[in-house]
């Protein structure tokens, strides 16, 4: 039997217990059984991890976005087959994970980009100051340098782009450090071609051995030993807020060094409906926002779950449009069974939270692992007073909050936890009027957006996925994006460093070309000798 992990180093050969996919779409166990790692195998990888650091992180610019771009070409070899087997896996649609599958090749071509272009690295000289009183300056120069071996946490929601070779694992390796993935459990056979196609294109362009590595493990103790082992400098994670947390506390507190962990966890994506747009648009905001509630049946971190509005008659019409929008979608598949029972579960839960009413449900389809749209509502009053209404509900579901006036939207806003993403749907008059709910809002997430809806996300260089906590584990930090390569690297002050002894970043010669801030002042020009 073939090893799912394709470890880049010998394995134990007395694995006890193997895993296997399960389909939500036959109902049944897919092809391929996957040996989970021992404590010994986790031991020998990140041995070898921490081995391939020192070799990996020397490696060119160049040399890295070459790998990247290598991953991508691999990937897209993978062909029909990787479609076919995650349609089976996770239950997405093909057109839908053709766009992932090349969103995911996108990022690996932007973080080559960025390698390529060179000023992420943010070269900061500050020339001697010999004759300076009443102290001489030193010649001081800083840069962004690799922090160390990385763990990656694959995600359910995202097969491609937030899993094996997804944000991740893409901004760690193009910062220079080499990855350790975790399969995610649902997508066993998705995570062995892709790794499998991680490690052709390292052979090919001549990286080192375990510059990436992955591993299978249901087992807590397993993984909580990997997050342990003193390798790993660094985590990324996409998924629940009980997951993440107990990986984030392991790496805080239970390792002799703590580490960053970059969890993203929980956000229900508050939505302002001001009401000079609903007066107008109200069909049309209506039909939107239902489209984004049940997008991939509400399986996006981005999906709309609450829906702030002030009461009036015009805000009673658009939530009987609103209803009529949800019942009119059928239930579809969701990503797993896990998945599925926790959505109907939690969801179950909000329901009966005291002053919440079922404005629109659509039947039941939990037997046959769908999800089933849902339309709640609360007033301002109980869902100040609630926090168990901001629980997340990963699913087809959105909760009503009506406002009684101007003032208690701003104190429901207030209220709010850490999101991903807010949203204000408004004319320019109600952006105005409402100058000072907004204000609030902003403080509360890491994207603002204006008359859209929140689920797509960019990947470019400006964009921000990340959110004050419970959103993430790190306000400061983005897991979509270019400065997502921050995460994975760490600032470096070298003090009066003998000129031939400098990276080619912080040289007088700018042979790089990069964006360089040199006594206080951004340019490309070369370091003159009198500074």
């Amino acid at each position: 039997m073939v090893n799912v992990n394709e470890l880049p180093v010998s394995l134990d050969s007395n694995a006890t217990h193997t895993l296997r996919a399960f389909s939500p779409v036959v109902k049944d166990y897919l092809p391929g059984e996957y040996p989970v790692a021992t404590l010994s195998e986790i031991n020998k990888v990140g041995t070898a991890s921490e081995k391939a650091f020192s070799v990996y992180s020397k490696k060119t610019a160049e040399e890295r976005a070459v790998f990247l771009e290598a991953i991508g070409d691999e990937i897209m070899a993978l062909g029909g087959e990787l479609i076919h087997r995650t349609m089976l896996e996770s239950g997405l649609p093909e057109a839908r994970l053709i766009g992932e599958r090349a969103r995911t090749v996108g990022q690996l071509k932007l973080f080559a980009e960025l390698l390529r272009e060179g000023s992420w690295v943010e070269a900061v000289i500050d020339t001697a100051l010999p004759d300076r009183k009443p102290l001489p300056r030193p010649d001081l120069r800083k840069m962004l340098i690799p922090i160390g071996p990385v763990l990656v946490f694959g995600a359910s929601n995202f097969p491609f782009a937030f899993s094996t070779a997804g944000g991740d694992t893409a901004s760690a390796l193009a910062a220079g450090n080499p990855v350790i993935v975790k399969a995610h459990e649902g997508h066993l056979g998705t995570h062995k071609l892709i790794a499998d196609a991680i490690k052709s294109a390292a052979q090919k362009t001549n990286m080192p051995d375990a510059v990436f590595s992955s591993v299978v493990s249901d087992d807590i103790d397993t993984i909580q030993h990997l997050i342990k082992h003193e390798a790993v400098k660094a985590i990324g994670f996409t998924g629940s807020y009980k997951a993440g947390m107990s990986i984030f506390r392991t790496a805080a507190t239970a390792r002799k060094t703590p580490i960053p962990v970059y969890a993203e966890m929980s956000s229900i994506n508050p939505v302002l409906l001001l009401p000079g747009k609903l007066e107008k648009e109200s069909n049309a905001v209506a039909a939107q926002l239902a489209a984004s509630i049940t997008l991939g049946t509400g399986q996006f971190c981005t999906n709309p779950g609450l829906l702030f509005l002030i009461e009036s008659e015009t805000a009673e019409k658009f939530t009987d449009v609103l209803s009529n929008q949800l019942m009119n979608v059928a239930p579809t598949t969701m990503l797993n069974r896990n998945v599925c029972n926790n959505y109907y579960n939690s969801k179950s839960s909000l329901q009966q939270q005291p002053g919440v009413k079922v404005v629109a449900a659509v039947e039941s389809a939990a037997d046959d692992i769908r999800g089933a749209a849902v339309l709640l509502q609360t007033n301002a009053a109980d869902f100040i007073a609630n926090e168990n209404l901001q629980a997340e509900v990963f699913g087809p579901c959105s909760l009503i909050v009506k406002c009684r006036d101007h003032h208690e939207l701003v104190q429901a806003i207030y209220s709010l936890h850490g999101q991903l993403t807010g949203t204000v749907i408004g004319l320019k008059e109600d952006l105005e009027t409402f100058a000072s709910c907004i204000e609030v809002l902003t403080g509360k997430v890491g994207r603002l957006l204006y008359n859209g809806v929140p689920t797509g996300v960019e990947v470019c260089h400006a964009m921000v996925h990340g959110g004050p906590y419970p959103a993430t584990t790190n306000a400061g930090s983005t897991s979509v994006g270019a400065d997502a390569i921050k995460r994975f690297a760490r600032p470096v002050c070298l003090q009066d460093c003998p000129a031939e002894f400098l990276p080619l970043a912080l040289k007088n010669e700018n042979s790089l070309n990069i964006m360089r801030k040199i006594n206080g002042h951004y340019t490309r020009d070369n370091l003159t000798t009198n500074g």
